[in-house]
């Protein structure tokens, strides 16, 4: 009787066997690609359910999802998110990142809601949102930057430095970074004395002169004779409001007295009673002017703007609170009715 079926010496038995392996092979990594999206799916609603809390005040727990909605619910948080809405914004973003079925635009939501809750200051939170999108996908650049962000306002530099190598492995420009850890590491460093941290920033000023602004503030809290040895007139459109609001006590009229702009800057604000000649800043020779005849009404009011995002705020920031980017401060004056003198520093 013959065989049917192939002898295993036979080539086409080992042909149907490398099928049949092929075919078990495939099914067992069809099966096992399943069971991580699975478990990565279910591991994801697990990290999500810590952010769910009261503070979100839309109920989205009955909320059927279809693919189409996705776009108005997005425009619809970042609305929220930009009237500060943030608790609203939070909750659509949660509700998308569960029931999208794309990674793609599942990462995306991620990296939105990581950047709201550190614009809310949320930096625990943002940290780990961030850290989730790393551990999937390491080579992204802006989440890195917001790490870093995180970081430093944890004041956590030694962290924030560690952001820097994948980053430059990257081919990003880091060395705005490193200069501004840095920056941020000199200004909170207990370990230094006044003293010690004063000469430290004056020998990074000299490495990094962009840093004038921050430097000089941070000199007027440290050691104010410095701050004043190192102030250069020309530079008086950048730490205008600086030297505007600094108390009569911490004047130092030998070095005002020396330079024709800061004279004339002191004799607009009030604190000097001889006329000057010009400084060449159009708001402090109007108020000069106008108080050589009689007028001692006028005062200048300051906003700051990013040099990056074009947003103005009232308060001055080394990092800006729109867009994150540091050392982009610009300082805008105009003309005001001198109000009631409080004599309180910006410093």
């Amino acid at each position: 009787m013959e065989h049917i079926l192939p002898s295993y010496k036979d080539p086409l038995f080992s042909i149907l066997l490398i099928i049949v392996l092929s075919l078990i092979i495939a099914l067992a990594t069809y099966g096992w690609k399943l069971y991580k999206e699975q478990k990565e799916a279910g591991n994801l609603l697990k990290f999500l359910d810590k952010f769910e809390s009261s503070e979100c005040t839309l109920d989205t727990t009955n909320m059927p999802f279809e693919e189409h909605m996705f776009k108005p619910l997005s425009l619809l948080a970042k609305a929220f998110e930009s009237a500060g809405e943030y608790p609203k914004a939070i909750t659509i973003y949660l509700y998308l990142i569960k029931n999208m079925p794309s990674e793609a635009a599942k990462t995306e939501l991620m990296e939105r809601l990581g950047s709201i809750y550190l614009h809310a200051g949320f930096l625990e939170r943002a940290r780990s949102i961030f850290m989730e999108i790393l551990r999937k996908k390491p080579r992204n650049p802006k989440v890195l930057y917001e790490l870093a962000v995180v970081y430093e306002m944890l004041q956590e530099f030694n962290k924030a430095k560690e952001v820097i190598e994948p980053l430059a492995q990257l081919d990003e420009q880091t060395h705005p970074l490193e200069s501004f850890l840095h920056f941020s590491q000199l200004l909170h460093a207990p370990q230094l004395s006044p003293q010690e941290r004063a000469s430290s920033l004056l020998k990074f000023l000299q490495k990094e002169p962009s840093y004038y602004r921050h430097v000089i503030a941070a000199l007027f809290k440290l050691d104010t004779q410095m701050a004043w040895q190192t102030i250069d007139p020309e530079r008086t459109k950048e730490i205008l409001d600086i030297l505007w609001y600094l108390p009569n006590s911490q004047l130092d009229l030998d070095i005002i007295s020396s330079h024709q702009t800061l004279s004339t800057l002191y004799y607009a604000k009030g604190y000097l009673q001889t006329p000057m000649a010009q400084s060449g800043n159009f708001a402090i020779d109007m108020i000069a002017k106008a108080r050589e005849n009689g007028f001692e009404e006028g005062d200048l009011e300051f906003s700051y703007l990013c040099q990056k995002c074009k947003q103005s705020f009232p308060v001055s920031f080394r990092r800006c609170p729109n867009c994150m980017a540091f050392n982009s401060v610009e300082v805008e004056e105009q003309i005001a009715k001198k109000r009631t003198q409080t004599d309180h520093s910006l410093l």
